[in-house]
């Protein structure tokens, strides 16, 4: 690819002059020229001039490699002068040769002479008057007259454009829009063709397709000069137009201009291979092309164009997909906040879960299902979300935290979910107790007062918001097919439920890579038993209430069979700390007094016995299935019975069965010994046989440094890298969200860990892992199911060192199988192109 030396906006008018339309006499100034004119080195002014017609007035442009990346703004009427002004107004009146001067004056005084603004806004009068009065204001401001030399005024335009480009506050505003430090400006010098003068005269843009729907439809704006009004209207679906109502349009006005303008995109569309915008002016019925630019676009119609660029062979398959941002396909999963709607932020955290949704504030999970029951849309605020929360964050529309961050409970469940959820937004005040939100000014919101989580932006809004609807139409559709085609590497979902399940068959996932079994156990039904269980003091009372929840939990497993039919599905046995089950208020600890005919003294020390200091590092995962046995006996049995039920009625089910929080290979022998043998009496019971797989969650340092060991004892071997980063940061996910973003802005971090994978820290240990099971049993099937899935750039590691597939929140599958085709297309030589 060459390297860029003009800017996007040069290359473009280049290629549009050697399509032979009719442009402008142009000269475009290099990266490294704008750089020198930065530092007080003048290029040849007369040498320049020379170029164009003598009395020709000019326009300067910026031209950066990416027109994102912003730049200073364009100057127009250059060469405006007394003696100008005057040979104007005999050829086009003088209230037109006024304006045109007098827009000249007050732009050269503000953005290159950087004089007081105010002297000049304040000027109404566009004609004459005006600007005598823009002239005196210049000459009493800068203590000298307006220049009227054009090489002194271009000189000094040029010197203001390239030190603004320069200057600090410009590139840390292109720096956060992701430009490199040293990125390059180019300035385009062109002469201008004024839309005014005898016959038909005026000035417009011109574009063929919508920008926010995509589809082909004439679109611009057209100001006759003559006539003094917008005379080129829109009308979908149709390359021509009607009548206006109110007036003649460009069509009535200028036949021949319009056809020429409708041949002339249509042949920009098929040369440069994009759907461009016009900027023309007519003067006497005569069209000239001042620019052409990159349509505008939404997500949606970003999608959309691509499709018929391809369907059109324009451009290929593989460069359509090549063309969509992945993040941006999140854009289209969910309800967004309209382009250009009113936001009035009173609050900012981390956008853990994109989408956008309105609704009253409610402050517990009891209110949100009551919300919910009485049909009103309610946002969920808390300090944190716990797995008990689950049934609250059902109900809700979206989540606000006061803490957490990208792995945290409520980011993980809202992504799930398909929820806007935004945490850690510790600069509001939450206070529970009182009901009350307040806003980052102090601003006081009440339970019941509406407010609006952007969960894409990671703003909270007041009140309600304009929104657009998700949008998975048959573009969308198409591209993913596309991309699908060109990827090499599985992409699965992490599913907790059916309806996670069924969102992620809609999303065209290979299967669930993650069903977390201990969210089913928080359903209102399933509470009191698994309580009863924590309090049993047997093995006999802890069957028993065990009993209780397998018919439970065999229907929710086989309804996942169903839905996910011929698609593998990996079920992860209980991994959370027993604690989280228990109620901590005084209120909880008597209705489970109640519940189990207790005393609550007696329920009350019960409950303290099993707290722990640190029980995000104490007994779970696989260290309850080998100390309370009887967990993962009830849950393999579960998982066996509802394979037999489910490949009853179609294909034969293969289930995954995931260890979590493994350490070492000894705990993998000792639970496979249990779940065997659970196996092999539903098979006697059941007169059936069946075939399951059998794998570890690598989310601990010593798993991935022993995995050589591990590997041999199980099919697969899945890298939690959620907990993997945080025990290996020594950081919590949960609290990470106070000060990562003041780590990341001062280099500590380069991104969020728990956002983007690690490579050198977490990623070295995930790729010893990989290396060391794959020297021990070669034929064992690796991946990651961490939030890191979703990431483009953490599937680019999963790519390098040779994992089978990436599991990931539902919501983020597509995301992900974009963001894989992309990679394995990239290594074929396909590249994303340019910006025009």
């Amino acid at each position: 690819m060459s390297t860029p030396t003009h800017g996007g906006r040069a290359k473009c008018l280049q290629r549009l002059v050697r399509l032979d339309l009719p442009v402008p006499r142009t000269v475009a100034l290099s990266f490294d020229e704008v750089h020198r004119i930065a530092g007080g080195e003048m290029p040849d002014m007369p040498g320049l001039l020379s170029s164009f017609d003598p009395d020709a007035l000019l326009c300067v442009r910026p031209s950066s490699e990416d027109p994102d990346w912003g730049g200073p703004s364009a100057i127009l009427n250059i060469g405006m002068n007394d003696a100008r002004y005057v040979a104007l107004s005999d050829e086009i009146g003088h209230e037109a040769a006024a304006a045109l001067y007098l827009r000249f004056v007050q732009a050269y005084a503000v953005h290159v002479a950087r004089l007081d603004p105010d002297q000049f806004d304040e000027i109404e009068d566009i004609g004459q008057a005006g600007l005598s009065a823009a002239l005196g204001a210049y000459e009493d401001e800068a203590e000298e007259p307006f220049p009227q030399d054009p090489a002194v005024q271009l000189r000094e335009v040029l010197r203001s454009m390239a030190r603004a480009w320069e200057g600090t506050t410009a590139r840390l505003l292109r720096q956060a829009k992701g430009a490199p430090v040293d990125a390059g400006l180019g300035l385009v010098v062109q002469e201008m063709a004024l839309g005014l003068g005898r016959g038909e005269c005026g000035s417009g843009v011109l574009q063929l397709a919508n920008s926010e729907t995509g589809r082909p439809q004439l679109t611009g704006r057209y100001l006759s000069q003559s006539q003094g009004r917008d005379a080129l209207r829109q009308r979908h679906k149709s390359l021509y137009l009607e009548r206006d109502p109110r007036g003649p349009s460009l069509q009535d006005l200028a036949p021949e201009a319009f056809d020429k303008l409708i041949d002339f995109a249509g042949l920009m569309r098929r040369r440069l291979r994009e759907e461009m915008q016009i900027e023309f002016t007519i003067r006497g019925g005569e069209v000239h092309i001042l620019d052409g630019v990159r349509v505008e676009r939404s997500a949606r119609a970003g999608v959309r164009i691509a499709v018929r660029l391809a369907e059109d062979g324009i451009i290929s398959q593989p460069e359509a997909v090549m063309r969509i941002e992945p993040r941006a396909i999140s854009e289209l999963l969910h309800r967004q906040v309209a382009p250009g709607a009113s936001r009035v932020v009173i609050g900012r955290g981390i956008a853990a879960s994109p989408g956008a949704a309105t609704g009253k504030i409610v402050f517990s999970s009891a209110e949100a299902q009551a919300s919910a029951a009485r049909g009103e849309p309610c946002i969920l605020v808390r300090r944190e979300t716990s797995p008990e929360d689950i049934r609250g964050m059902h109900a809700a529309v979206a989540v606000l935290t006061e803490r957490g961050g990208m792995t945290s409970h409520a980011a993980v469940i809202g992504r799930g979910l398909g929820l806007p959820c935004v945490v850690g937004a510790a600069r509001m005040g939450f206070h529970l107790d009182r009901k009350t939100l307040i806003g980052e000014r102090g601003r006081i919101f009440r339970e019941g007062d509406t407010i609006t989580i952007d969960g894409t932006s990671g703003e909270v809004l007041e009140g309600s918001v304009q929104m657009v609807e998700a949008a998975l139409d048959d573009a969308f559709q198409t591209l993913m097919g596309w991309a699908d085609k060109a990827r090499d590497i599985g992409i699965r979902a992490n599913a907790d439920t059916p309806a996670d399940a069924a969102t992620a068959r809609r999303f065209m996932a290979q299967g669930i890579g993650l069903c977390r079994t201990e969210h089913m156990f928080f359903e209102h039904d399933r509470i009191t038993p698994m309580r009863e269980m924590i309090f049993a003091d047997t093995t006999e009372d802890r069957q028993a209430a065990l009993a209780v929840l397998l018919p439970m939990q065999r229907a929710d497993f086989t309804e996942l069979f169903r839905i996910m039919e011929g698609l593998p599905v990996c079920i992860r046995l209980f991994d959370p700390p027993l604690h989280e089950f228990l109620p901590q208020d005084r209120a909880g600890l008597r209705d489970l007094a109640e519940a189990l005919d207790l005393p609550i003294s007696d329920v009350t020390r019960r409950v303290e016995s099993l707290a722990e200091y640190n029980p995000m590092l104490g007994l779970r995962g696989v260290r309850l299935g080998i100390t309370v046995p009887e967990i993962y006996d009830m849950q393999a049995r579960a998982i066996f019975e509802a394979t037999l039920d489910a490949s009853r009625e179609g294909a034969p089910v293969v289930p995954e069965i995931m260890l979590p929080l493994v350490s070492a290979k000894r705990e993998v022998e000792l639970l496979r010994t249990r779940i065997d043998a659970v196996a092999a009496e539903v098979r006697a019971e059941r007169g059936r046989t069946f075939t399951y797989r059998l794998g570890v969650m690598a989310e601990t340092p010593r798993a991935c440094l022993r995995a050589d060991e591990i590997a041999p004892h199980c099919q697969f071997l899945s890298f939690g890298t959620n907990d993997l980063t945080q025990m290996t940061y020594g950081l919590s996910r949960d609290d990470a969200g106070r000060f990562m973003s003041d780590y990341v802005q001062q280099g500590v971090f380069k991104e969020d860990p728990f956002h983007v994978l690690d490579i050198d820290g977490v990623g070295e240990l995930v790729a010893l892992g990989v290396q060391r099971a794959r020297a021990t049993n070669d034929a064992v099937t690796l991946s990651i199911c961490g939030e890191h899935g979703g990431n483009p750039e953490s599937i680019a590691f999963c790519r390098e060192v040779g994992m089978t597939y990436v599991s990931c929140s539902p919501f983020r599958v597509p995301v992900a199988r974009l963001a894989a085709a992309q990679l394995a297309l990239r290594e074929t030589g396909v590249e994303r192109p340019p910006r025009l």
